[in-house]
């Protein structure tokens, strides 16, 4: 059976952390699942690169409905997707193409500032949440604030510009808030203690592991790009080596069996 946005909203109420391992296709959706992730959220760099696009809002939104659609069939759990910066200036736009999303059964989304004034975003969860009104529809709005990963202030205030944004957006009809590039115990803290939504924290190298996360508030961890990376990188190795020698042993070298594969999709 279909989870629901619901449950979806309370696995943000645990003492441990929500674990993501994004995902970036269908495929990958589905092993991440049959491995006990309790909801799936995307990467949209990993969604833009297995697309052939640059990340960085250069999607076009028909392939996000694409993937999305795809991902949604395959899964049981909750999805949730990366939609950047909803692919539009305009909050009616944005709007729009999230109620599309919701009608292929997404639970979540997160959505961005990134370079875009704060009230920009802020107009676009508004949008959102009339929208979901007017359908009598639900969602869980991750939304993302750049303010530490993409430098948008001073180090200095970067915790205090996030917990503002953080307010803000919470203000607007926010569900969650993520925090890509937030480390420090007492910074995380700190955003705990201003903000009312659930955080949601990037794994970074020397990032504490969840059950430490967990005692400082932190209700959600996002692998983020990082899977995906990890296997580009392998791929580009293990090619590498057979283009150079075409030797088959190193191809089969921790592969996963066909068999298991195709089991993974039985009756889906």
């Amino acid at each position: 059976m279909k989870s629901t946005v619901a449950e979806f909203r309370e696995l943000h109420t645990h003492s441990t952390p929500l674990l993501l391992p994004n995902a970036w296709d269908a495929g990958s959706a589905r092993v991440f699942e049959s491995l006990g992730a309790l909801a799936i959220a995307t990467t949209s760099a990993g969604v833009a690169w297995a697309l052939g696009y640059r990340d960085g809002r250069h999607l076009p939104f028909e392939e996000v409905v694409g993937v999305a659609s795809r991902m949604a069939r395959i899964l049981t759990v909750p999805l949730s997707f990366d939609i950047e910066h909803g692919y539009s200036d305009d909050p009616k736009t944005v709007a729009d193409n999230v109620m599309r999303l919701v009608d292929l059964g997404v639970e979540g989304i997160n959505i961005e500032d990134g370079p875009d004034d704060a009230l920009l975003l802020a107009a676009k969860i508004d949008a959102i949440r009339t929208a979901l009104s007017k359908a009598n529809a639900d969602l869980f709005v991750n939304v993302r604030t750049d303010v530490i990963l993409a430098g948008l202030a001073q180090p200095s205030k970067q915790i205090q510009e996030s917990i503002v944004r953080g307010k803000l957006y919470a203000k607007a009809g926010a569900d969650g808030l993520f925090l890509p590039g937030i480390h420090q115990p007492d910074e995380i803290q700190a955003v705990v203690n201003e903000v009312n939504l659930p955080l949601n924290v990037m794994a970074l190298p020397g990032l504490g592991n969840a059950n430490e996360l967990g005692k400082l508030g932190v209700r959600r961890l996002s692998a983020g790009s990082s899977i995906s990376q990890v296997l580009w990188g392998k791929a580009e190795q293990v090619a590498q080596a057979f283009l150079q020698n075409g030797d088959s042993d190193p191809l089969y070298d921790d592969s996963m069996s066909y068999p298991h594969l195709q089991g993974l999709f039985l009756k889906r």
